[in-house]
């Protein structure tokens, strides 16, 4: 029967991301139409005659009403055909796999990073609640939550890089062929999206722990003799998990569009870089796959975070 039930979660939940994408790949390619801007004046030139540049749109189908485009632009992503770059004429699907990779390891490497500065940081402030410890906790993750990420990263870039020459300012290594040299030109850009993370996590452990540390059922347990410690990680650690769970899905969704200024600071060819450069070149197709292909991943991450804590707390999947 348990069986039973937590593939009913699974089924459900995947049931509510097809409208849910089919939302999302409407307001993409909607707001990329409401743009300023002719895909068919940038194919054909400042330059060109009217009639060459109605020829582009015919033979493009820029011509064509809304939904028909939509349809066609839908019909051929679910096939995994992106279309092409209007600038470079390269496959928009082969640029994305191309920069994917580096935008996942940064975004994946600053998670690591909250979570092993954060959760450390949020414990150590609710065991030691009203202290001089917590406050300082405290006063970290306002800096941490107010700093931008942008400003955060050319101190970064500055000190780290251009002073010290620890770090490169610019680049990225290749994951597959040489992943420490990857991890090393990453440590930066990773560094300037993690502030935020690590004070957020701080915030929310601290949050759930301190609930959990106050409630009825701990005082029964201090009562019963067990010490603190074992309070703590057997049952004060195991009553945050869906709260901790939770807020890393989101911040990975965060991280994910923060990387979209923080790549371009660090000209880190990335997902982030390769939109921003598109956007400015008017080069829609990229623009549209990028855009989608981080809905995607964002639709993904939060069925996945959903279908987990439905499975970690059954109660969470009767909401």
């Amino acid at each position: 029967m348990k069986r039973i039930a937590k593939s009913s979660i699974a089924v459900r939940r995947l049931a509510q991301v097809v409208p849910v994408m089919v939302l999302a790949t409407l307001v993409v390619f909607g707001l990329m139409h409401i743009v300023p801007g002719d895909p068919a004046v940038v194919l054909a030139g400042d330059q060109a005659t009217g009639e060459r540049i109605e020829e582009i749109r015919q033979l493009y189908g820029f011509d064509q009403p809304f939904l028909i485009q939509y349809w066609n632009w839908l019909s051929d992503a679910m096939r995994g055909d992106l279309s092409q770059s209007l600038l470079s004429s390269e496959s928009v699907s082969v640029l994305i796999a191309q920069n994917f990779p580096n935008t996942l390891l940064v975004v994946v490497y600053a998670m690591v990073i909250s979570l092993v500065i954060g959760v450390p940081l949020g414990i150590a402030a609710a065991i030691r609640a009203g202290s001089a410890a917590d406050a300082a906790v405290g006063a970290l993750s306002s800096v941490g939550v107010a700093m931008p990420n942008f400003w955060l990263g050319m101190i970064l870039v500055s000190f780290f890089a251009l002073s010290l020459g620890w770090f490169p300012a610019t680049g990225a290594g290749s994951i597959t062929e040489d992943f420490p040299e990857a991890i090393w030109r990453g440590t930066l850009p990773a560094v300037a999206l993690a502030a935020g993370g690590i004070a957020e996590i701080s915030r929310q452990v601290r949050s759930a722990l301190l609930e959990v540390l106050s409630s009825q059922f701990v005082r029964t347990l201090r009562a019963k003799g067990l010490s603190s410690r074992t309070i703590l990680w057997k049952h004060g650690l195991k009553n945050i998990s869906v709260t901790l769970l939770t807020v890393t899905g989101l911040l990975f969704n965060r991280l994910l569009g923060g990387t979209v200024v923080v790549e371009a600071i660090f000209a880190y060819p990335g997902m982030g870089n390769l939109i921003v450069r598109a956007a400015i070149n008017k080069d829609f197709p990229v623009v549209q796959g990028v855009v989608l292909s981080m809905v995607v991943v964002v639709v993904l991450t939060n069925l996945i975070i959903d279908i987990l804590c439905g499975l970690i707390d059954p109660r969470v999947s009767q909401k």
